[in-house]
């Protein structure tokens, strides 16, 4: 728990392919959510993605104690969301210790470590060579 300004908040960090957020969980209400200063409507625009960002805290039963306040930069919007849900669920393990096993059962505390593979020099891509011809 980090205290600033009077006010304590929980704080974990989420990474997913090249995005990186930075998540803090103020206790409070849960209709002022906001990412990178938006509200979490307009920040991530389709809502399965949306529902992605807040499954931790659904699993543990507090999506109403929290508002969340996610600094997200890199990656894409698919990736921006994985990388918040990532946050959300270091933060609830820094609010309570106990909720881990719940967290880590549902694979929400696990970095999915898949990025895109650098190209290699004398092929086209990261594994397609130039293709072969015979005469």
């Amino acid at each position: 728990m980090v205290q600033q300004a009077n006010q304590q908040y929980f704080y974990g960090t989420g990474k997913r392919k090249t995005a990186i957020a930075r998540v803090r969980l103020y206790p409070g209400d849960s209709t002022q959510d906001q990412v990178n200063g938006k509200p979490l409507e307009e920040a991530i625009s389709w809502p399965i993605w949306r529902q992605q960002t807040e499954e931790p805290l659904r699993v543990t039963n507090l999506r109403d104690r929290f508002t969340i306040r996610a600094k997200v930069q890199g990656g894409g919007p698919s990736g921006q969301a994985d990388a918040i849900r990532h946050g959300i669920a270091w933060a609830l393990v820094a609010y309570d210790e106990t909720l881990k096993p719940e967290l880590r059962r549902h694979g929400f505390l696990t970095r999915d470590m898949r990025i895109k593979e650098s190209k290699k020099y004398g092929l086209k891509r990261a594994r397609r060579a130039p293709q072969y011809t015979k005469r």
